[in-house]
């Protein structure tokens, strides 16, 4: 199971540039408003795009989707692990909790 982030860690995490933040969520989504500095990996792409999209096996990653009831975070997560990344975080309550919480997003 893909340890969790807090939002407060991850918001520190993001203020400092330490982590990669993946969206799983994708397409008109990740367009339409994402947490700052996210790059799109959704399920179907991990394989083909992992290696490249992220070439440091050991860096900080968080995954997250809309919120505790979107399962892409957790199957991104899971799948990044298999291929052998060791520092990989789920953010469980998604964009809706840190929308709630008032917080900067970014769009297309």
């Amino acid at each position: 199971m893909t340890a969790l982030i807090t939002r407060d860690e991850l918001k520190a995490a993001i203020e400092t540039g330490s982590v990669t933040v993946l969206d799983t969520l994708g397409g008109e989504y990740y367009a339409e408003q994402r947490l700052p500095g996210a790059v799109e990996l959704v399920p179907a792409d991990v394989d083909a795009r992992a290696p490249a999209l992220l070439p440091d096996r050991d860096a900080a990653i968080v995954t997250y989707c809309s919120n505790t009831a979107c399962g892409n975070s957790g199957q991104v997560a899971d799948r990044l692990t298999a291929l052998g990344y060791t520092n990989v975080r789920k953010y469980r309550e998604g964009i809706q909790d840190w929308v709630e919480a008032d917080l900067p997003t970014e769009s297309a």
